[in-house]
């Protein structure tokens, strides 16, 4: 134990510790004046948020919030790290994903600060004949590939075996991941294409003669993609990787063979603490299994993190940069052994030059200039972090054993109990997305009518048929695509007269408000002139609730005087003569955008 010299500073010795209850205690003084009744020990209920799987982050963590042990670095249960020396020596894997046969694009990436290579092989994406040209030039021994081939995997992983004898790599020197994945392949497509027999065989081949390539990745990524949450996507890749581990080791891998066979992928989004919890709690649930198999010293899951598909946006793409750097930060601390930054323009269609270069220095950024690898867990020890990686643990185990109970990974799939479990996820946070509680920056809020559209390659068609794919946009993407539809046939977008009743004081944050709500639907909104001038069919009053007292029924009745065919008002819900709808923060936006549109005739 280091002793701090003593250096004359008594700090803040002379006061008196300030005891949780009397800040709980302030905290409830506080909210009463804003009119809520709590007491001090409900406050911090008050001020606490409620997220999937039950879980609730609170306003203050202290030593009190107790949580496991969570070890050291490189040991047993792995909460902070894989490895004693974490990614401390150059950064973690930057790993890029290509899905078409571009040599000279794949080049580009090596050269300039990219580590490993994502391929997506087979069906739409690179043919497995071309596999030889798209990495004609790359060195096999010190790029390390990982195969992504669905139901041509054993027929890609041939290949690239092959490829490795031609070239004259040394076994010990080829590194990466054949890419076996059934049970995910089986989740994307809904048909079990092939099976464990053939992937044991790949596995004892690698654990055989190529110690740096494994086998398997147990990909959960259709899981997240399909609305799940962190600790459903946590449970499908366990309970996925301990179906695997049945497989191998009754084709005769030992535990610890079958355990260096599988590299787990997840997804890191935009939500920087509970994607540090995620892979932070899934190396602890792992090493648990590890534990139970037999084998505690192989339980050091390897990760490879992925930008969230889920996150991206088509419209005001280039917020989606901002997005992935917050995820890229999670995933870094959060202690993913590769991640792969997805690029900006991913939910457009195939990336330009531009978008993957800003992609791969987003790592190379946060590890060269920002030096967040330098540090080896750098929120272990927060209350908080450490408190919620407990709680995912906890909550995603429980689903696992869920899906233990139904027969397994395999079984939970095809009796749609998998499916429906994430369908139920999805569906109370589309309630969140369309009452904007979970806002959308570039979409639900803070939309550009005026934005230039980012036109893209159209990409390959991804695996279908099983899970669907969902995206947090969807439901706003589809009122602005019938917004442009209008757009391109009329030469104008459907608008709504914004009414602005007495002073700027009274009515700008609910004219700022109603503005931002319509423009979310692709209404363009009209704050000047008159009402006959702005080309409008419908007009929103905009003001305080004192002066809506007093002429909100008024001004009503001089908008459907003036043409208005549908009044609205931007505040809480009252019952104003001549007032049709009202607008209010919580409200479905979605629904009312769409009711909207079939009003003004948008198809």
């Amino acid at each position: 134990m280091t002793v701090l010299p003593d250096d004359g500073l008594s700090l803040a010795s002379e006061f008196p510790d300030a005891p949780h209850e009397q800040w709980q205690n302030l905290v409830a003084g506080v909210l009463r004046k804003s009119g809520k009744e709590v007491s001090g020990d409900t406050a911090e209920d008050a001020l606490s948020t409620l997220l999937e799987d039950g879980l609730r982050t609170r306003p203050l963590y202290t030593a009190r919030d107790s949580a496991p042990d969570p070890g050291l670095p490189g040991f047993a249960p792995f909460v902070r790290g894989g490895r004693a020396e974490g990614n401390t020596a150059d950064g973690w894997d930057v790993r890029q994903l290509h899905a078409t046969a571009d040599g000279e694009a794949v080049l580009a990436d090596l050269e300039n600060g990219v580590t490993s290579l994502w391929l997506r092989v087979g069906g739409a994406g690179i043919p497995v004949s071309s596999l030889d040209g798209v990495l004609e030039g790359v060195y096999l021994d010190l790029a390390p590939v990982v195969l992504d081939a669905g139901d041509e995997t054993e027929t890609a992983a041939e290949r690239l075996l092959r490829l490795y004898e031609e070239r004259g790599v040394a076994p010990e020197a080829a590194r990466g991941n054949l890419g076996a994945d059934p049970l995910g392949h089986e989740a994307r497509t809904g048909r079990a294409a092939y099976d464990l027999v053939s992937v044991a065989g790949l596995a004892r081949r690698c654990a055989d003669r190529y110690p740096g390539l494994r086998a398997l990745t147990v990909d959960a990524l259709p899981y997240h993609e399909a609305g799940g949450s962190a600790a459903q996507e946590l449970g499908c890749s366990l309970a996925t990787g301990v179906a695997y581990l049945r497989g191998l080791t009754g084709a005769g891998l030992s535990v610890t063979e079958a355990c260096g066979q599988l590299e787990f992928r997840y997804a890191a989004t935009a939500d920087q603490f509970l994607t540090i919890a995620k892979l932070r709690a899934a190396r602890r649930l792992w090493a648990r299994v590890a534990e139970a198999c037999g084998a505690p010293e192989a339980g050091a899951q390897r990760q490879h993190a992925v930008t969230s598909p889920v996150m991206m946006t088509r419209r005001d793409p280039w917020v989606n940069m901002l997005r992935t750097t917050i995820a890229t930060l999670a995933a870094g601390v959060g202690g993913a052994d590769s991640v792969t930054v997805l690029p900006f323009d991913d939910a457009l269609g195939l990336p330009d030059a531009f978008s993957r270069r800003i992609a791969r220095n987003t790592s190379s950024v946060l590890i060269e200039e920002s030096h967040l690898s330098r540090v080896i867990d750098p929120a272990g020890g927060s209350w908080y972090v450490e408190r919620l990686t407990d709680e995912l643990a906890h909550a995603a185990w429980e689903f696992f054993q869920d899906i233990e109970r139904e027969g397994g990974q395999a079984a939970a799939l095809r009796s749609g109990t998998v499916g429906e479990r994430l369908a139920e996820t999805w569906a109370a946070r589309s309630r969140k997305l369309a009452t904007r509680r979970e806002p959308i920056t570039g979409v639900s809020e803070f939309p550009h009518l005026a934005e230039k559209p980012v036109d893209r390659a159209p990409a390959p068609e991804p695996p279908s048929g099983g899970l669907p794919r969902v995206r947090r946009d969807e439901a706003y993407e589809a009122l602005r695509a019938r917004s442009d539809a209008h757009l391109a046939a009329t030469g104008a977008r459907p608008r709504v007269y914004l009414a602005a009743l007495g002073p700027a004081a009274a009515h700008s944050a609910r004219l700022a408000f109603a503005a931002n709500l319509f423009q979310a639907g692709g209404i363009e909104a009209v704050t000047g002139g008159t009402f006959e001038e702005s080309g409008a069919r419908e007009a929103c009053l905009c003001s305080s609730d004192a002066l809506y007292e007093e002429r909100a029924e008024t001004a009503a009745g001089e908008l459907r005087a003036a043409g208005a065919e549908h009044v609205l008002l931007a505040g809480r819900p009252g019952s104003y003569a001549g007032v049709d709808t009202y607008v209010f923060a919580g409200c479905d936006a979605v629904a009312l955008l769409s009711t909207a549109l079939d009003r003004m005739g948008v198809s």
